[in-house]
Formats: structure tokens, sequence, C-alpha cells
């Protein structure tokens, strides 16, 4: 199987960039943002994100995986499962995804007439809310 290679380079260099490669993916603040909030098995997560399907959940969690962002707990016996849960780093995301929610619901009535003027619809997706201590 071959594997893209980009034909413009990324500059790494930009933190907006390198934010964006490692959680710039349609699900991953909210997947980040369910594990702080006690949700730890793969199918637990991809229950909450009802539009998210189960391949790409775990791609998700993958990738957060290979960033450092998460860290994935294999439990032996019968049946196996696996637990993922936030590493130092992933703690460090916390308040970047607690100012996007803050930032979501002020401006959510706008966004909402914007929307509700297109065919899309917001109740497909699930309101997530980071946890607060």
């Amino acid at each position: 199987m071959q594997t893209y290679e980009r034909k413009t380079p990324e500059d790494l260099d930009c933190g907006i960039t390198v934010f964006m490669k490692v959680l710039g993916a349609k699900w991953k603040p909210c997947i980040v943002d369910l594990i702080n909030r006690g949700y730890k098995r793969p199918s637990e997560i991809q229950k909450q994100l009802i539009t998210a399907t189960p391949r790409v959940v775990e791609m998700q969690l993958s990738e957060l995986e290979t960033f450092g962002i998460v860290s994935k707990k294999v439990h032996k016996g019968f049946p196996l499962h696996v637990e993922y849960s936030l590493t130092a780093m992933g703690h460090s995301i916390l308040p970047v995804i607690l100012s996007m929610d803050q930032w979501g619901a002020t401006y959510s009535d706008k966004v909402k007439k914007v929307v509700n003027g297109k065919t899309m619809t917001t109740q497909s997706l699930p309101c997530l809310h980071p946890a607060t201590e």
C-alpha cells in the first residue's frame, strides 16, 4: 500500500499549523473532551459521537496516540478491551478545548442563523462540554 506524500512542505515551526496537525480533524477535540470526562473505551466514545463511524473514531484515537495526546492500555483477559487516557500533553490541550466551547457558546445563535438558512441540521451533532472543576 502506498502512503500519501505531501507535495508542499508543512510549516511545523508555526504553532497553529502544529495544533491543526495534531487536533485538526473533525472529532479529535470531542474525543479528548470525552476521555477527560471519563469515557475511556472506544465503544463508549463512539456512542457519544453518534454521527462518527467506529472506524473514524478508531483512526482518530490512533492519531492522537501517535502524537502523544492519549495513551492506550490493553487489558488482558476475555474479552480483551482497550482503554484510553490523556497524557500530560493531552491535559495541556484541555484549556484550548474549553476556550473552543466557550467561543462556540458565545456565537452559537449567529451560527444557527447561518446554518438554518442552509440545508444543514445541527441536531445530528452531540453537544459536548469539557468537565468543570
